[in-house]
């Protein structure tokens, strides 16, 4: 037989998983402050890789440079950011770095303390990440409006990513539904049965009912006499359905 020809790119994946997954192995095992830290860092570095990626784009384009004093708390937070956004590779890095940075930091103190990451430690990150973010990007020029210009970003990050967290468990998350028919989903899978799922969600047969089912009661969700016997046998065979229904007999 001939030699199998190895995929360069495919070994480096799985090279790269193996030191992803040893890393994360050894981050868990260190203490607080130095998971923190290690976290904090290598999102800065990916955070400035993004910006100054995004800087080399936008590099060309120029905003007017506002004057202290002359310029009111809205209009100049809202510049501010702007230029933050439009600044060269240099500018961006820094800017994306920080940003990333102390959102990642947050949320790996939080998770550590809290034990869990929800909507509360996301929007918590946020609101650190917006409130630094618009420090470091001021360059000076924020005068006594910077705290407010600050706050004001900070809480706009914490709604915006609270919204995106509660939109991604909503399509994370598999509806209710479908988790009650796993088993069922799967027998009908196996018989090549797979369109009568929905007779036996319109009966509500779910997983729990498997055991117990009958000719009759798939018969009143109008599952034909062929399928029909082929789901008695089925279940008839299976051992862990069995154990199922004489747990339930005794």
């Amino acid at each position: 037989m001939g030699e199998v020809i190895k995929n360069p790119i495919q070994e480096l994946q799985v090279k790269y998983k193996e030191l992803e997954s040893g890393f994360k192995v050894w981050l868990s095992k260190q203490s607080l402050p130095v998971e923190a830290a290690v976290v904090t860092a290598t999102s800065s570095l990916q955070g400035a890789a993004i910006g100054g990626l995004m800087g080399s784009f936008t590099s060309d384009l120029s905003l007017p440079t506002p004057t202290p004093g002359t310029t009111t708390a809205g209009p100049m937070a809202s510049l501010q950011q702007a230029q933050a956004l439009s600044g060269g590779p240099l500018i961006q890095a820094r800017n994306f770095a920080v940003m990333t940075g102390v959102n990642a930091g947050i949320s790996c103190v939080l998770k550590r303390l809290r034990g869990k990451e929800d909507v509360q430690s996301s929007m918590a990150a946020a609101f650190g990440s917006g409130a630094v973010f618009t420090l470091v990007s001021s360059n000076g020029i924020g005068g006594p409006n910077l705290a407010a210009n600050a706050l004001s970003s900070g809480l706009l990050f914490a709604l915006m990513q609270g919204g995106l967290f509660k939109l991604g468990e909503k399509f994370s998350k598999p509806p209710t539904e479908d988790v009650l028919y796993t088993k069922t989903r799967g027998m009908l899978t196996i018989l090549g049965l797979n369109n009568y799922e929905k007779n036996f969600k319109s009966g509500l047969l779910t997983d729990t009912t498997l055991p117990l089912l009958t000719d009759s009661a798939l018969r009143d969700v109008k599952i034909p006499p062929g399928p029909r016997l082929l789901i008695i046998d089925h279940i008839q065979r299976d051992p862990e359905l069995n154990k199922e229904k004489g747990a339930r007999r005794t």
